[in-house]
């Protein structure tokens, strides 16, 4: 007897399973989720990820997401232009955004320098971020890559570039744990490690 597979029902849940922290069982829970809403839920949330996909963008200034010509971070006028923040992800600049202590701009590199996974500082938007310090606004860089060994790698590796330039490039200090993520950070730890950010 034939075995009775739901080819589309599969197709589905090999979508969710790619998805990063989902695994087989719940790829499997969220497939059977979207199938039990009713047809105008279901057509939202497709209409969502379809119209997140066509308006959502990089920041040409920052590379944060937006779907605006440039970002609301980098239009805002009252926004401190002489500091830059330099993070590894889009999702990092929320996190930080979120404590409500930081009033200066970002910068998105995109990941982080790893030899190991074929990302050299080529493959970042290092020469981007020297590009926007050229004009001589910007006083001071904050570097907040993740406590990793990649992290510090680029941390150290932007400090020698923007050296030269005679801009103050300062690190987030202690409150951050070796090892750990901006993106996982409660805003207590993130304001402690920003108030006591030190030079590099």
């Amino acid at each position: 007897m034939a075995k009775n597979t739901l080819v589309p029902f599969e197709r589905l849940a090999e979508q969710f399973e790619r998805l990063p922290g989902i695994g087989y069982r719940s790829a499997r829970r969220i497939a059977y989720y979207i199938l039990s809403l009713p047809e105008g839920e279901a057509e939202k949330l497709s209409g969502a990820i379809v119209e997140a996909r066509e308006k959502i963008h990089h920041c040409p200034v920052c590379y944060n997401l937006t779907d605006m010509e440039k970002c609301g971070i980098c239009s805002d006028p009252d926004r401190d232009r002489s500091v830059i923040c330099v993070v590894e992800s889009f999702r990092d600049v929320s996190v930080i955004e979120a404590m409500d202590e930081f009033s200066g701009l970002y910068h998105v590199l995109d990941g982080v320098i790893s030899p190991m996974k074929g990302v050299l500082p080529d493959n970042l938007r290092i020469k981007e971020l020297m590009d926007r310090l050229r004009d001589g606004t910007v006083k001071e860089v904050v570097m907040a890559t993740n406590a990793t060994i990649e992290g510090e790698t680029t941390a150290s590796y932007i400090s020698k570039l923007i050296k030269p330039l005679g801009i103050r490039v300062t690190r987030l200090a202690t409150g951050i744990p070796a090892g750990g993520n901006i993106e996982y950070s409660d805003e207590i730890t993130l304001a402690r490690a920003f108030n006591l950010r030190l030079d590099m």
